[in-house]
């Protein structure tokens, strides 16, 4: 209830951001910057002197966009809050991973529901779509990305794997293994989300056997 609750007020708040940052751009001479937070809107309507009808209206539903982000960010806040409380709460060992924090932690569990029903890593990797689809052509063994699956529980595989590559871990070091081997960077992604499932499987039949 609490990720997808988050979930829904992020996509509201890129929509406003959105909208803001098209009224912006009619507003001011060489448009608005392509990264824009609530203050630097802020500061950039501040600057705008309406001339005009037209302008004047564009202001004011700026104005109210801005509002709208405003709005978005203390609930987006509040219940970040409410999910890292649920997480803890919880006493899960997911945390113990590198890449997984409240939020991530919450997509894997929430979407998991009952560990128990995923008796191998296989099952486990099945579901969330990390399991490749084998596209060999010929001597040459490939595979292709699995479209089928938990898409939520896929995109948190995939955030736990980039905070991985990004920093200094044994999840970066695959990586640049499997490039080291000729894979592409998204084969080797692939390979390496297929990985952590497996580590987030396990951590999953501890939570299970310390309930």
């Amino acid at each position: 209830l609490l990720i997808d609750r988050y979930d829904g007020l992020v996509s509201l708040r890129t929509q406003a951001m959105c909208r803001l940052h098209v009224v912006l751009r009619e507003l001011i001479a060489g448009g608005a910057p392509r990264r824009l937070s609530a203050n630097r809107a802020a500061k950039l309507l501040r600057s705008v002197h309406a001339a005009g009808p037209a302008a004047i209206e564009r202001k004011r539903l700026a104005v109210d966009l801005l509002a709208d982000v405003r709005r978005l960010d203390q609930q987006i806040a509040a219940t970040r809050s409410r999910i890292t409380a649920a997480v803890e709460d919880s006493k899960t060992t997911l945390l113990e991973l590198h890449g997984v924090g409240p939020i991530v932690a919450a997509y894997i569990l929430g979407h998991v529901g009952n560990p128990a029903r995923f008796a191998t890593p296989e099952r486990f990797a099945s579901y969330n779509g990390t399991a490749p689809i084998e596209a060999s052509s010929g001597p040459r063994k490939r595979h292709r990305l699995n479209p089928r699956g938990n898409r939520k529980l896929n995109h948190a595989m995939h955030l736990i794997a980039v905070t991985q590559i990004r920093n200094d871990t044994p999840g970066r070091v695959y990586f640049q293994r499997k490039l080291a081997e000729g894979k592409s960077k998204k084969e080797a992604l692939r390979a390496l989300k297929r990985r952590i499932s497996d580590a987030v499987w396990r951590q999953l039949q501890v939570d299970l056997k310390l309930r």
